[in-house]
């Protein structure tokens, strides 16, 4: 045990070792002929003192064997075993719940033990003078021995009792405590919980952002770029020129617009019915061969799964520019059964060094716009397939999507 450890302990005891000296010192002042049952009842007093509130265990077994030996030793009752009052309290209100039932049942028990003693000592039990039992109880119950006896037991009845009610209301003054203080931990768990959630809300939105931003401007940049790639090779024909830098011009404009929109509303924007015709006419315009195919019957999708279907489409044309072959026309293929199926086929351009993260078969983690169309189609239940295949002639890309429509009347 360190230092530290035993000075705190020390002071612990402190008040304890006093309360025992005090009584100690009450024993010496009324010290009656020396002897040697006299010392042990005032020392033994004096340590069940000190040990009430740290050991009320030991401090009830060191008053039995004070009792024991004031009792074969005929050591009159003394003045300083009123201190014994204390050791009651203290058994019940620091004591375990044995030694609570024990110092219970020790006080009528040492009450019964005295009477006894003292009838015999003043050899009062004289069966044969008494008429019956009902005589013996009236005659016994009236004799200053069970007075004396009945006032020592409720002198200790009184602190047991005491001590049993400073128990309980310690215990509850602890248990609100606890209650209090689970109640604030509580508090601060939902408060962190809430703090939490929010910080996954903003970093969600910020992801949605990104990705908004993504598919906007990149399918924007790839139709522009294909434009003005394929401005180059015009012939001489000033209209023709001017009326690719229109197209220039209205691309660049409407994808300034949707970032607007983007970046000054916290909801996705709403496509209006016919935009994935539209998104199509400007791949074509950007001078790609596009073949589209409806299957089923085309209808009106509700405005959450029309934002998803157009922006993944709008990334899967992007895709298709960037990486594809100009010379080979663009597959899309729209399936409108139980779930729309969105297909876009194109043929892979081998030079493009871009391609290679998106060879993964059956994946949607290619990159930041797969990783997008992957997260917008979980978002409505839906799902993302990607797949690379490598022909004799040319290599192909196809990214095929399904959005479920079963809640949606044809």
């Amino acid at each position: 045990m360190t230092s530290a450890a035993m000075t705190r302990r020390s002071h612990a005891w402190a008040p304890d070792v006093g309360a025992g000296m005090a009584v100690l010192a009450v024993g010496v002042a009324e010290l009656t002929p020396v002897s040697l049952s006299v010392l042990t009842v005032i020392v033994g007093t004096a340590a069940a003192v000190a040990f009430s509130r740290r050991a009320p265990g030991v401090a009830l077994m060191v008053v039995w064997a004070v009792y024991v030996v004031q009792l074969l030793g005929g050591t009159p009752p003394m003045l300083v075993q009123v201190a014994i009052a204390y050791v009651a309290f203290g058994t019940t209100r620091w004591g375990s719940t044995a030694t609570v039932w024990l110092s219970g049942l020790s006080i009528p028990a040492a009450g019964l033990v005295v009477y006894l003693a003292l009838v015999v000592d003043q050899s009062f039990f004289d069966v044969p003078t008494y008429g019956g039992p009902l005589d013996l109880a009236f005659r016994l119950v009236g004799t200053w021995q069970a007075v004396t006896v009945l006032f020592a037991t409720l002198l200790l009845a009184g602190p047991w009792l005491l001590g049993l009610v400073a128990r309980y209301d310690a215990r509850a003054r602890q248990s609100r405590v606890s209650q209090v203080a689970a109640e604030q931990d509580a508090a601060t768990a939902h408060r962190e919980a809430t703090q939490a959630l929010e910080i996954a809300r903003l970093r969600d939105e910020q992801a949605q952002l990104a990705r908004d931003v993504h598919d906007v401007v990149g399918h924007s940049l790839a139709v522009i770029l294909a434009q003005a790639e394929s401005a180059q090779f015009l012939p001489d024909d000033p209209e023709g020129l001017k009326k690719t830098m229109r197209t220039i011009a209205s691309s660049a404009r409407t994808s300034l617009q949707d970032v607007r929109h983007v970046l000054t509303s916290t909801q996705e924007p709403v496509p209006h019915p016919g935009e994935m015709e539209e998104l199509v006419e400007n791949v074509r315009s950007s001078g790609h061969d596009v073949d589209l195919v409806d299957v089923g019957t085309p209808r009106p999708l509700p405005p959450e799964l029309d934002a998803v279907a157009y922006r993944v489409l709008q990334e899967m044309l992007t895709n298709a520019i960037r990486h594809g072959r100009r010379d080979e026309p663009i597959s899309v293929e729209r399936q409108w059964h139980d779930e729309l199926r969105l297909e876009v086929r194109n043929a892979v351009d081998e030079t493009d060094d871009e391609t290679a993260p998106m060879t993964a078969v059956g994946t949607a983690h290619g990159g930041r716009g797969l990783d997008g169309m992957g997260r917008r189609l979980a978002s409505v239940g839906g799902r993302l397939h990607v797949q690379r295949r490598d022909e004799d002639a040319s290599a192909t890309f196809t990214a095929t999507a399904w959005i479920p429509l079963r809640a949606v009347q044809a």
